[in-house]
């Protein structure tokens, strides 16, 4: 070939990874919160609340049925992922079990997968949730109804579990049962990570609006959250916390009304405790990635998993073979 040809070869190959990665890089850039300052004196009282937060009496006053809570009281967890599932989905939870959720090791550290739900209207399937329960131990079950309104409540009762039986867990990782979650790539990251605290991190969401239209599901009334807009969170389809941020979180989360949103509840206790969110592109938010083996060895999450691709994508992507560039 001429200079002239490679050069337009060249120059494609180019633009197309420029098109593919540029608008993900941009994001991650703009999107790169600014460490948060700690002199404001209820951010203090916070972080200080959080180091010297007692178990015992978290233990005594529960609020909620814990079916595992002998799970990890003693064990040195890397990553607990806490994934938020309906009563009902029961096939999905076992889908889960036998595809990503059945990791428990990554590069040698423990990894270990639970699964959160409030109660469900339906006695029949109480019945058949503590059969799972008693078979797997990996369920933890609050007191409250499962709906579209106790979201928030179901993850204010999974930091709260987290704090009190799973201290010892260096990262959690609170996701959604309709997700793909890549462990190794994810467990790799967190590895290499040199900061150690205030770790809260997924695809950040900048100056989202609050819903004012009191018809609508996710309606929050202006004395609940009077700002114009959220401060940055992370989408609540999956993010990853560090064991302190769980922690100031916990705390944070007495003066934030359990009203708004999950993950603009988690938002909204990071910064009162002075936290930065930070973002990566490779959580996908609420965006279905289109499958490729080793983009999926790369990323951390996919959303809107039908259960077939599920069994597909990690039975591919769990292989041994490496990626090229």
């Amino acid at each position: 070939l001429r200079t002239h040809q490679w050069c337009f070869i060249l120059f494609n190959v180019l633009l197309f990874h420029v098109l593919l990665f540029g608008a993900d890089l941009l994001e991650e850039y703009f999107l790169r919160s600014l460490p948060l300052s700690y002199t404001d004196a209820k951010t203090l009282e916070i972080r200080e609340s959080a180091k010297k937060l007692d178990m015992d009496p978290l233990k005594a006053n529960l609020s909620y049925t814990v079916s595992s809570s002998a799970t990890c009281s003693y064990q040195e967890i890397f990553l607990l992922i806490l994934v938020c599932s309906s009563p009902e989905n029961r096939t999905r939870r076992n889908v889960i079990r036998q595809t990503w959720g059945n990791v428990t090791d990554a590069r040698g550290y423990v990894v270990l997968t639970l699964f959160a739900l409030g109660k469900p209207a339906s006695v029949t399937t109480q019945l058949e949730i503590n059969d799972e329960s008693q078979k797997h131990r990996d369920i933890i079950e609050g007191s409250f109804i499962d709906s579209p309104e106790t979201q928030t409540q179901k993850v204010l009762m999974s930091l709260e579990w987290t704090v009190t039986f799973c201290p010892h867990a260096r990262y959690i990782l609170k996701t959604d049962e309709n997700m793909f979650v890549g462990i190794p790539s994810l467990a790799g990251y967190l590895l290499s990570l040199t900061q150690l605290e205030d770790i809260y991190m997924g695809r950040v969401i900048h100056q989202g609006v609050p819903d004012r239209d009191p018809q609508s599901p996710g309606f929050v009334p202006i004395h609940h959250y009077s700002e114009e807009f959220y401060p940055d969170y992370c989408d609540g389809s999956a993010f990853v916390m560090s064991q302190d941020v769980a922690r100031k979180v916990y705390v944070a989360a007495k003066e934030v009304p359990v009203s708004v949103p999950p993950d603009i509840f988690v938002g909204i206790c990071a910064k009162k405790a002075g936290i930065a969110p930070i973002h990566s592109s490779r959580f996908s938010g609420e965006k279905h990635i289109s499958y490729n083996r080793c983009c999926y060895k790369f990323i951390f999450t996919s959303s809107n998993m039908r259960e077939d691709e599920l069994f597909k994508d990690w039975k591919e992507t769990s292989d041994k073979k490496d990626c090229s560039l």
